[in-house]
């Protein structure tokens, strides 16, 4: 398993490169390459999939500000050549995401980010449950040779002590348990200015639930720099 912090100091992921003189030897080569068949065209970009709910699909937002592309434009920024796909379902639970996994691997995904167990917490479903879903999940992934990042949530009170600790045990058991990495708490940014008892007004579509335009860039100034260092560790 790796914890990775929410926050890192940025390094860019591609060094720069110093461009040598071509001289005549370069010339040549260069008119021999322009002579030869058309070479095989540039690496496509990597593909990462959010598998999530309504969090990574960008609820009530326009869909050039929901997680997805706000999260695609960070890494982008950060230097790397990525494409974020968006298989985020509103309302799906851990189950809903197992159920379509063969529809998402369908798009060929270089990794993942499993983002799921939101709708699991407000519907108070056994944690047992949720767990074997994720479990499914990340087993299958790693059979298909999918690196992939499992995200959390932390969990209220609301169903009692039990619930909430092993609501909260199980994505860093189960990330351990299949070596994904792990984010602790899509959330963070938003719950950790509740717990200082700040207001939530700008960070919060009115339903008090999804996060607005702000609350996103919130969520992915945080986790931007999580996923930049896992995906510079994976092999691509």
């Amino acid at each position: 398993m790796t914890i990775l912090p929410l926050y890192l100091h940025f390094l860019p992921s591609k060094p720069w490169r110093r461009a040598n003189k071509p001289g005549w030897r370069g010339i040549f080569l260069a008119l021999g390459l322009l002579a030869a068949p058309v070479a095989a065209s540039a690496q496509e970009p990597f593909r990462l999939v959010a598998l999530g709910d309504s969090l990574t699909q960008g609820y009530g937002l326009p869909a050039d500000q929901g997680l997805v592309p706000r999260l695609q434009d960070w890494l982008q920024k950060a230097g790397h050549d990525v494409i974020v796909i968006n298989a985020g379902v509103s309302g799906d639970t851990t189950a809903g995401g197992l159920s379509r996994l063969d529809w998402t691997l369908a798009d060929e995904p270089d990794a993942m980010i499993v983002a799921l167990g939101g709708n699991d917490l407000l519907r108070g479903i056994d944690p047992a449950t949720s767990r074997a879903n994720l479990d499914a999940i990340l087993t299958r992934l790693k059979a298909e040779d999918v690196p992939a990042m499992l995200v959390g949530l932390s969990a209220p009170g609301n169903f009692g002590p039990e619930f909430q600790r092993d609501f909260a045990a199980m994505f860093p058991e189960v990330a351990q348990q299949h070596g994904a990495a792990l984010y602790p708490d899509l959330l963070a940014p938003i719950t950790e200015r509740y717990k200082s008892g700040e207001s939530l007004e700008d960070l919060m579509q009115d339903d008090g639930l999804h996060p607005d335009a702000a609350g996103v860039q919130a969520i992915v100034e945080a986790l931007g720099p999580a996923v930049d260092a896992w995906l510079d560790g994976i092999d691509h």
